[in-house]
């Protein structure tokens, strides 16, 4: 019986063979510099001592989304192995390219005459996007379309208008008690 069991590949063993298929598929990938891209993003959201489970939690996610029948256990081994190796690398790619979109729309270029602002308060005041779009709107008397950018970081924030909208900030703005701190906008350096 011992020889049987050895013979027929268990659960254990298709995912091992599914795993190691991925890798030398990464290993040939033809677009590195696509994946060099997601490493980064995953290196910088994801906590070193959570990157082992975030890869196994995305692998599970994988192969649960190309066959629903096998978190229930119904199916049988052999054409569960058949689907993933058909099925998740194309699941992972379009995974994959999510974040990347994402991040192209972020980086999207401003308007002609556009400018971007700085200013010296940021989540760790509990400054959000929203409020401080709000602020802009009343303050400037401006609509949300006059906005092209808010970008929110932990210290300070970068906000992208026309350079007429920016000129207006910089002159109600400063010195104003936002969050309960002074207000200190200047045009941005990096822009």
């Amino acid at each position: 019986m011992d020889n049987e069991n050895k013979s027929t590949p268990n659960e254990e063993d298709l995912l091992t063979g599914t795993i190691q298929l991925l890798a030398g598929k990464v290993k040939a990938d033809p677009s590195p510099d696509e994946l060099e891209k997601l490493k980064k993003l995953i290196k910088k959201n994801v906590p070193f001592t959570l990157r082992g489970y975030f890869m196994a939690y995305l692998l599970r996610e994988i192969l649960q989304a190309n066959n629903p029948r096998r978190a229930s256990g119904r199916e049988t081994a052999k054409p569960a192995r058949v689907k993933r190796e058909s099925k998740a690398p194309a699941k992972a790619e379009q995974q994959a390219q999510a974040p990347a979109q994402e991040k192209a729309r972020e980086e999207k270029a401003l308007p002609e005459g556009a400018r971007t602002l700085y200013l010296n308060i940021g989540k760790m005041k509990r400054l959000y996007a929203k409020e401080l779009s709000q602020l802009l709107q009343t303050e400037l008397e401006i609509t949300r379309d006059d906005i092209f950018s808010i970008r929110i970081h932990d210290k300070y924030s970068f906000i992208s208008m026309s350079e007429e909208h920016c000129e207006k900030a910089i002159a109600k703005l400063n010195g104003m008690d936002i969050k309960g701190r002074t207000a200190a906008v200047s045009y941005s350096n990096k822009e």
